[in-house]
């Protein structure tokens, strides 16, 4: 097919499938006298770029998609966690602008900077903990008795816990942040729910989908939850939500109580102590 012929074809424009040539997204075959020559591959790869282009990706990330050899979902997942970031940041936009019209003798100054540092903090988040390399023999590794000072000491047991207290039934979405390879949220797939498992490495994410395909796994963590306002009517989330800064724990379960229903429920596995001077004694014993 010729250009003109495919830009009718998929309801775009000559111009545009131009500059996607000389972007180098598509390589059209040129006949003879110089014409454009777009076979079924490249009309069907033109296609894939016209529908990344609608979902934001620009056309670096759209590049960077087809030429690092990762599969699609991987760049797909990335988009959505964007997408969510953008989309959060301009709820905490809008709802500070409100407090600005409701008041607007109040500091402004202050309530832009609590904004600030709150689009900091969303952003700030980075895997100090090395989870990628962890992935692939986390559960071989997971270390859960016959040390001194345990983190994951009774782990299976809490898991158990966790899933009976929730009590998932079919028909449910159920949320489980810092999913890992999948230990606690795959519980609940005999049940018949629903759930998005959710975690800031890409290696235990794919690990977690290898085992469970039917876990919906996207890219994020406490802070920035790719999910849609009060969709939630679980939420787990086990031994992570410690790795959050005990400063950022309250905007944590802001979060969590964002994207869960009125009547939803959420349960907290995770190392707990009794007060300071525990923790201070068994930091001291693990040392």
């Amino acid at each position: 097919m010729h250009i003109k012929q495919v830009a009718q074809k998929l309801h775009t424009t000559s111009r545009t499938i131009r500059y996607y040539e000389e972007k180098g997204l598509i390589k059209p075959e040129k006949s003879h006298n110089d014409y454009r020559i777009f076979r079924e591959e490249q009309i069907q790869l033109l296609q894939t770029i016209l529908s990344l282009r609608e979902i934001g990706m620009s056309t670096n990330q759209i590049k960077n998609t087809m030429e690092n050899g990762q599969e699609l979902d991987h760049h797909l997942n990335h988009q959505r966690s964007i997408l969510y970031s953008d989309l959060l940041e301009l709820k905490d936009m809008i709802e500070a602008l409100d407090e600005m019209i409701a008041s607007p003798s109040g500091d402004l100054f202050e309530k832009a900077k609590f904004l600030k540092e709150l689009k900091e903090k969303r952003q700030a988040w980075t895997d100090r903990w090395s989870f990628d390399q962890q992935a692939v023999t986390y559960n071989v590794d997971l270390k859960k008795e016959g040390y001194a000072f345990n983190v994951h000491e009774g782990y299976d047991e809490a898991l158990e816990r966790a899933y009976q207290l929730i009590d998932a039934s079919v028909g449910e979405t159920g949320v489980d942040i810092g999913i890992g390879t999948g230990n606690l949220g795959s519980r609940f797939l005999e049940k018949g729910s629903r759930i998005i498992g959710i975690d800031q490495s890409d290696e235990m994410l794919a690990v977690c989908k290898s085992h469970y395909p039917e876990i919906d796994t996207r890219h994020g963590h406490f802070l920035r939850l790719p999910v849609m306002d009060h969709s939630a009517d679980f939420i787990t989330t086990s031994y992570a939500l410690h790795h959050v800064e005990e400063q950022d724990k309250i905007l944590a379960l802001e979060e969590m109580n964002r994207i869960l229903k009125p009547s939803g429920r959420l349960v907290i596995a995770d190392l707990m102590f009794d007060d300071d001077e525990e923790r201070a004694r068994e930091s001291i014993r693990s040392i």
